[in-house]
């Protein structure tokens, strides 16, 4: 900018204060031109009432419309995460007492997590999900009864994804229904199909991959699975995460993985269906 050094107002020019509500329009609109409809799609995250934990960052709305599938090691595009974030996600439950323990561990550091919930796990033990949709977290579906749907006859394959999505909604609010109220699905295994995947989208369903995976089906201490973990997780700098809240090693290592994020600079973001759009009037 130039400047102007006169002791003498400049009359040929108006007030600098003159300009300021041009200025202040013009950054709006290049604001709101230069904002991503991802970032845009996102709110900060309640703040955690106990200081030093790790806490939630942002809630990040996911749309099928932008986002039909997600996770680098199944598909080409992920979640718009910035570098050192996070999204915790937990396959295979409910499944006491293992499911309890990972609950807790994140209530301790308020973070918030999906769950991809098997139906007949669901079915039976309904209190454990309504605990996990009571404390906040993302519930979503991951088949009936966990079959390679890749093995089976395509019909099979969609009564196996209805009858988990019923289950859940069935325990969460009373009606068994294939529609979900939260539009999330991982395939167990990845083992998705091109029929199967046109399906869902269809449907207006996300499907989930992951980023990176603690491997947490193989036999292992919780010391070795934080190694694994944390040492993927350096070298990503981001991502989805699975791990499986059914398996005790990493029930009992999670506390520890938790302290890992705080103390290291990870920010956790918590994922959420985006609202329908609403209707345009006149």
């Amino acid at each position: 900018m130039r400047s102007y050094n006169s002791s003498r107002p400049d009359l040929s020019r108006p007030p600098a204060s003159a300009w300021l509500p041009v200025i202040m329009i013009c950054l709006a609109l290049i604001g709101q031109a230069s904002i991503s409809p991802a970032l845009a799609a996102t709110a900060h995250a309640a703040p955690c009432p106990r200081p030093g934990t790790l806490g939630t960052s942002r809630v990040l709305s996911v749309d099928v419309t932008t986002t039909p599938r997600v996770g680098l090691q199944s598909f080409p595009e992920t979640l718009p995460l910035a570098d050192h974030e996070v999204v915790l996600t937990f396959d295979d439950g409910p499944w006491p007492p293992t499911t309890s323990k990972v609950l807790s561990a994140l209530a301790q550091e308020c973070v918030r997590a999906t769950y991809f919930l098997i139906g007949e796990h669901v079915a039976e033990h309904p209190e454990i999900v309504r605990r996990i949709a009571a404390e906040g977290h993302t519930v979503a579906t991951h088949t009936w009864s966990h079959p390679n749907l890749m093995q089976i006859k395509h019909e099979q394959a969609i009564e196996q994804i209805d009858h988990g999505i019923s289950a859940l909604e069935t325990v969460l609010h009373g009606t068994a229904t294939t529609t979900p109220t939260t539009p999330f699905f991982r395939f167990p295994g990845f083992q998705s199909t091109p029929a199967t995947l046109d399906l869902l989208q269809s449907r207006g369903i996300v499907v989930f991959g992951s980023d990176l995976w603690a491997s947490d089906w193989n036999k292992m201490t919780p010391k070795q699975e934080l190694k694994l973990v944390t040492d993927r997780l350096e070298a990503a700098g981001k991502g989805i995460i699975l791990f499986h809240d059914t398996k005790t090693h990493t029930a009992a290592m999670m506390p520890a993985f938790l302290r890992y994020l705080r103390d290291n600079g990870y920010h956790v973001v918590h994922v959420k269906p985006a609202e329908p759009a609403a209707p345009v009037t006149h």
